[in-house]
């Protein structure tokens, strides 16, 4: 029997088989056949981001009270990665895990009741959509290192400060912004920005190597009255709350990055199968051969070991340790994985007609986001070596 890179993990019951099939459904009807035409494009076009609400991608977690599937378990939204990865859609599934994974868990977890009936309906379905604003010109992965403040006035707080780097940073409808309080806090504390609030600016849509179609934008603020209804959470704890939330968003990116290495070694198995050289298919020759054979242990490896988070963090057991080492892992993989990939591809892997091409320049910034790979390594040696 032929090796089958898809074929069915234990970690997935026929609820999970069931929905990945419903999404590639809506991939291939959808979306597979525009995928360059949005790279050219610079975007996704607003019409296909509904479409997926439509179909609950965006609201998975989300309880039923508000319009959401009120599932909380993440193998669901592992499926739903996989397939946009599968099909190259990585730009659409940026957007879609920004939203679902990253930002969308704060509103979970933080919200009042009073907001979470403002905001979670429109969230759930997708009308709306969310980012997080936490990196700065001069504050990267150093959270500390965060300038944007908001002062108390009245029943009020100003906010001023910009943002960089900002993922759904120009379609977003709502975004959380971290700034220093100047309330005898000191700390950093969260607040909800609505678009249309009067000093809130979006500044450029960055041009990028990769993920051409997804949106990153600069962000300013310039004396903007956010009402002390839109504080999420507590004053003064917004670093512990970025923090909790470390957790899902590196395991998301590690399974987007496990995700685009599969999608990436499918393509090349077709490849060298079908490509001749030197009068004989290039899947015949040995160097083809061992290159395939370490990439599949590695991909295998990786999985399991993200198999295995992804229980955890259904069970609230996963640390932010070792979501740390699946994220660093997963994409350093990936980044090895897809290069070698598109060297068997030879001049056409470099020719944008082939998703390998696009792979290759979308792959390079998931040991960027999220945390670098520097950073995940400082995190997994103070919990070896016991520093505090």
């Amino acid at each position: 029997m032929a090796y089958d890179l898809y074929a069915p993990r234990p970690l997935f019951d026929e609820d999970h088989q069931a929905f990945r099939e419903n999404v590639r459904s809506f991939l291939e009807r959808h979306v597979q056949g525009h995928i360059e035409e949005w790279d050219e494009a610079g975007e996704v076009p607003r019409s296909i981001i509904d479409l997926a609400g439509e179909q609950g991608y965006f609201g998975i977690n989300v309880p039923e009270e508000f319009g959401g599937g009120g599932v909380e378990d993440y193998r669901f939204r592992i499926a739903a990665i996989e397939e946009f990865q599968r099909v190259g859609a990585t730009s659409l599934a940026a957007t879609v895990a920004t939203h679902s994974d990253i930002v969308l868990p704060y509103f979970l977890d933080m919200a009042t009741p009073e907001q979470a009936a403002r905001w979670l309906p429109k969230l759930a379905s997708g009308e709306w959509i969310c980012a997080v604003a936490m990196t700065e010109p001069g504050a990267g992965s150093d959270l500390r290192g965060i300038r944007a403040t908001a002062v108390r006035d009245g029943d009020d707080w100003i906010l001023n400060g910009s943002k960089i780097f900002i993922t759904n940073g120009i379609t977003a409808d709502l975004v959380v912004v971290a700034a220093r309080t100047e309330d005898g806090a000191g700390g950093l504390s969260l607040f909800v920005v609505e678009a249309g609030m009067p000093g809130f600016h979006r500044g450029r849509k960055l041009k990028k190597i990769g993920l051409k179609a997804q949106d990153t934008a600069e962000l300013f603020f310039e004396n903007v009255r956010v009402p002390a209804s839109n504080l999420l959470g507590e004053i003064g704890k917004g670093l512990p709350a970025l923090m909790s939330h470390l957790p899902m968003e590196r395991l998301s990116i590690a399974a987007a990055a496990a995700g685009g290495a599969r999608a990436a070694i499918a393509w090349t198995i077709d490849y060298v199968l079908n490509r001749q050289a030197f009068g004989a298919p290039i899947a015949s020759f040995q160097n083809t051969q061992f290159e395939l054979a370490d990439m599949v242990t590695e991909l295998e490896v990786t999985q399991a070991y993200l198999d295995d988070s992804v229980l955890r963090l259904n069970e609230g057991t996963l640390s932010a340790v070792d979501a740390s080492k699946a994220k660093m892992w997963a994409t350093e993989s990936h980044k090895r994985i897809v290069d070698r990939c598109l060297q068997l591809f030879g001049g056409y892997g470099y020719m944008l007609e082939y998703p390998i091409a696009r792979a290759y320049a979308d792959t390079r910034v998931t040991t960027i986001y999220g945390g670098t790979s520097e950073i995940m390594k400082m995190i997994i040696a103070r919990d070896v070596l016991g520093a505090r």
